[in-house]
């Protein structure tokens, strides 16, 4: 599966978004994690003491610093602050197009995989987060925790994952990985599944 991902992402040529005043420049990692011989994507329940998103799920990442290089720094920096997985542990495949937040950030989606040997040391930071939240990927093409909502832009796709529910930003973001592998392997959930076992 990780090498079907690898391939979609690195061939895809991102629709990126110039922040401006009202769009502050941001960065997030989607992050495969083997377990169990299933890719899982690696989610964060955000606590009650960050500023934006209280409570709310989320991809590791945040606004770009002034000292970061580029936004993929940004990801990889905010990744091993908020989980404490090390950028040299991860190969990044490559990025999503941006999507801007309801909070106004002009947030780039990096996709990539946590390369060291499992069960990986995550270390959680408990002032940004709940916990961490492990989503298995087969489980996201499946079609089963799909729920639509109405919003002023339109039906979008939520994903809901036992008393959990990925929405907004996140959603879209998750949403564009999805549909490139269902894609992929012809535009079916079935064969998605079926190419990702």
């Amino acid at each position: 599966m990780r090498d079907l991902i690898r391939d979609v992402v690195s061939r895809h040529e991102p629709i990126l978004v110039d922040p401006t005043k009202d769009h502050m420049p941001a960065a997030v990692l989607l992050l495969l994690h083997e377990r169990d011989g299933v890719e899982h994507l690696l989610f964060q329940v955000r606590s009650q003491h960050v500023e934006f998103h209280k409570g709310e799920i989320s991809l590791p990442g945040g606004g770009r610093d002034p000292e970061d290089e580029s936004l993929l720094m940004t990801a990889l920096r905010e990744t091993e602050e908020e989980i404490g997985v090390h950028r040299s542990h991860v190969e990044v495949f490559g990025r999503l197009d941006d999507v801007v937040t309801r909070t106004n950030f002009a947030m780039s989606p990096y996709v990539g995989a946590i390369t060291a040997e499992t069960p990986y040391p995550f270390r959680i930071a408990s002032i940004e987060m709940e916990m961490l939240l492990e989503v298995p990927v087969p489980y996201l093409l499946s079609g089963e925790g799909w729920e639509y909502m109405t919003t002023p832009i339109g039906e979008m796709r939520n994903y809901r994952h036992g008393d959990h529910l990925i929405f907004g930003a996140t959603a879209r973001v998750v949403s564009q990985l999805v549909d490139k592998l269902i894609e992929a392997q012809g535009g079916s959930l079935s064969g998605a599944q079926a190419a990702l076992r």
